[in-house]
């Protein structure tokens, strides 16, 4: 036993947090099944097993914008597709299959403001309770600093 031992599992946690910190930001076309234009994010910034953070930045052209807004749909879906990208990015990471995830459920939705088009929009999910197959997160969406929106999505996952 050295002096080091008793730190060593803390050292390669915050090592191996690194590594993966380092591979990002990362494009998710690949993660995601949804395709332009009903892809509504960007970049994946952040991924753990508790954590998702994504950008993205409107497109006058989506889908989901309606009179230069996007709409609440498009703030869930894109909340939605934040989950994905991370959980697609972790199997990634093992050099797995990607799974198919689908929303079984959104509840408490607080919308303050919509995004407008061209606008940058940051999206941060923090995992709640993992049930089964099911995941539970706590969704926000920034611009800047300032909340606009969040809400609660139970996700299920395809097994394989």
């Amino acid at each position: 036993m050295n002096k080091y031992s008793g730190e060593s599992k803390y050292f390669f946690t915050i090592a191996a947090t690194n590594f993966y910190k380092c591979m990002l930001p990362a494009d998710v076309t690949d993660l995601l099944p949804q395709k332009t234009p009903f892809k509504m994010v960007d970049l994946l910034h952040f991924s753990n097993e508790t954590k998702i953070e994504t950008t993205f930045k409107v497109n006058p052209d989506n889908p989901l914008v309606c009179d230069g807004f996007f709409t609440e749909g498009g703030m869930i879906e894109n909340m939605a597709q934040s989950a994905a990208a991370g959980t697609g990015y972790y199997f990634s990471q093992q050099q797995k299959d990607i799974p198919i995830g689908y929303i079984g459920a959104v509840k408490n939705v607080k919308i303050s403001r919509l995004p407008a088009s061209a606008e940058v929009i940051r999206t941060e999910l923090i995992t709640l309770n993992r049930i089964g197959d099911a995941t539970i997160v706590a969704g926000k969406i920034f611009s800047g600093k300032e909340l606009l929106g969040c809400c609660e999505l139970t996700i299920f996952v395809q097994p394989s």
